[in-house]
């Protein structure tokens, strides 16, 4: 795809979505560490229902270093794999605490060494919390309408969509990016079905280009 083309993408988003935020609620850096690894197999409405009184019954890494996972799991029983993800947890505040300061890490590299922390997560604190440009989280939004704009080629590995949006997008734009794919995921481009007659990125769009056209016989 032409930059140019890329930019209007870019662009197009912005002015549907110009609050690029994280859909999930927190105060603390570690609660958004926390907050992301609940929302696996989760949605993130779910999480915003369940953190609240997770992060009131633990307000500090110290409590949650030193909860009983089984209570941790308690809370967030509702977001799936409750046990995994509670163990989770409570070593991450450990070793949070043990290693690194209390702080969460700003490199890739130490955040991957975490407990549950996956490229996806990691991406996602170093964007949101650090700013790094350049990363990209590339969630189930995000890999099936790069695919369907034609930034990737369609593959559905997270690690291979990650590098080519990297080569394709402005590093100063990739963390924003993202958020609003998840918003227009849920609203226009769904995984049910391309709404692409409400979509006003469908000029530079490979599957509004061919597919839609082929089913509607609209040009």
């Amino acid at each position: 795809m032409k930059k140019a083309d890329v930019w209007s993408i870019v662009n197009g988003l912005k002015e549907l979505y110009p609050d690029s935020l994280c859909s999930l609620e927190y105060e603390k850096d570690y609660e958004l560490l926390f907050a992301v690894r609940l929302s696996a197999q989760c949605t993130d409405e779910r999480v915003n229902l369940v953190t609240p009184a997770l992060f009131q019954r633990f307000p500090t890494l110290e409590a949650f270093a030193q909860a009983d996972p089984e209570e941790v799991g308690r809370y967030i029983h509702s977001c799936g794999f409750f046990r995994t993800k509670s163990r989770d947890l409570v070593l991450c505040a450990q070793m949070l605490l043990r290693d690194y300061g209390g702080k969460v890490p700003g490199s890739m590299e130490e955040l991957l060494k975490l407990p549950g922390v996956g490229r996806k997560t990691a991406n996602l604190i170093l964007g949101d919390v650090f700013r790094t440009p350049g990363v990209v989280v590339a969630d189930t939004h995000c890999i099936r309408i790069s695919g369907r704009l034609g930034l990737t080629d369609g593959t559905k590995d997270p690690g291979k969509v990650e590098q080519q949006l990297r080569r394709a997008l402005p590093p100063e734009e990739s963390n924003d990016f993202c958020h609003r794919l998840v918003l227009h995921g849920r609203a226009v481009c769904t995984a049910r079905t391309a709404k692409c007659g409400q979509c006003p990125l469908t000029a530079w769009c490979k599957y509004a280009k061919t597919v839609f056209v082929k089913q509607t016989g609209k040009g």
